[in-house]
């Protein structure tokens, strides 16, 4: 299977080349023909680095027909190479969030589906096993109906090494749009789909790493109603400051009739202290999550059948972040509205 990555903006770009290259059943193609001159973690630097083919334009990989493609761009730009794609027959994973506006979502997913290819939203936490046994659990009713969810997705501030994270335009928003949809996600999963019914947020820059954020939150915290009575609380932040022992988190506490869960993506498996830096350092246990991700889209690929998550789910976690900045705007809750 020939697979390419569209750009390296994103941060996974270069996690997703090396799972990929590592592939004998794959034919990894890069590209990153927006990268910024000279810069080492961008373009033809980073690929080479990485041991990876690289074409110079967006031309030239598609001349190359790929079976599918991983955009890994700045989120604004996620339409363009998903339509171009679809136009050219490439399945598609994209990275989360799926667009910056309901209206390039939309777009995304229509192209796909008139084109006859399968898209896909990046989210690699609900790969988890200990996720998949949370989500059994309920379906099965051994915690009887969920009542609660409080979810915290932290982390360090991506635009310290990739600064159009805190460029509104490029990223569609700060902390809230970076982390809320994750949460929001795995909320999903155990509804099977149910959209939120209101959102309400409040977020500021307080919690504050250091890095270059003038124009978008630091942090924030999401709550969302949903129509079968769910309450889920997100709190979402760049908090963690550069000598964190982990980039950064994200956990859940499931309040349910029957029982508490308490669910982490990323449990601590060795921990320690570091005499050079002075500083604590642990590695995370468990499953990589990044690579089951992988697995799902490949599969989806080879077989013809839809992936999860899908272009839809990628939709209704969108709009609980853009309903979360309108409530940033008017200071009021936000309904959605049914469109089930």
């Amino acid at each position: 299977m020939r697979v390419a990555v569209l750009s390296f903006a994103h941060l996974h770009a270069a996690t997703y080349i090396r799972l990929l290259r590592d592939r004998d059943s794959i034919e990894l193609i890069t590209a990153d023909p927006e990268a910024p001159p000279g810069d080492p973690t961008r373009g033809r630097a980073l690929a080479e680095q990485l041991g990876a083919d690289y074409a110079d334009t967006w031309d030239e990989v598609f001349a190359l027909r790929p079976d599918a493609v991983v955009v890994t761009s700045a989120n604004a730009r996620h339409r363009h190479l998903v339509e171009r794609a679809a136009a050219s027959g490439a399945h598609v994973l994209c990275e989360k969030p799926l667009a910056t506006t309901e209206a390039d979502a939309l777009a995304m997913i229509d192209a796909c589906a008139r084109a006859g290819v399968r898209l896909m939203t990046a989210y690699p936490v609900r790969f988890s096993p200990a996720f998949t046994a949370l989500r059994g659990a309920l379906a099965d009713g051994s915690l009887g109906g969920l009542i609660s969810v409080h979810g915290a997705n932290n982390g360090s501030n991506p635009a310290r090494s990739h600064p159009w994270f805190a460029d509104p335009e490029l990223s569609g928003g700060g902390a809230l749009a970076d982390h809320t949809v994750h949460i929001a996600d795995l909320v999903d999963a155990l509804l099977d789909g149910e959209q939120a019914a209101e959102v309400y947020a409040q977020a500021n820059s307080v919690l504050d790493d250091g890095g270059p954020t003038p124009d978008v939150e630091t942090a924030g915290l999401v709550t969302i109603r949903y129509p079968g009575g769910l309450v889920a609380a997100v709190d979402a932040s760049w908090s963690h400051p550069p000598d964190h022992p982990t980039w950064g988190g994200l956990a859940m506490t499931c309040v349910a009739e029957k029982a508490i869960v308490e669910f982490d993506a990323f449990p601590p498996l060795l921990g320690g202290f570091n005499s050079v830096t002075g500083h604590g350092r642990w590695e995370a246990g468990g499953a990589d999550l990044d690579a089951a991700m992988l697995d799902e889209f490949l599969d989806a690929v080879r077989t013809g059948r839809r992936p999860s998550p899908d272009g839809e789910a990628g939709l209704r976690t969108l709009r609980i972040v853009l309903a979360a900045y309108e409530s940033l705007r008017t200071g009021q809750p936000v309904a959605l509205p049914d469109r089930l």
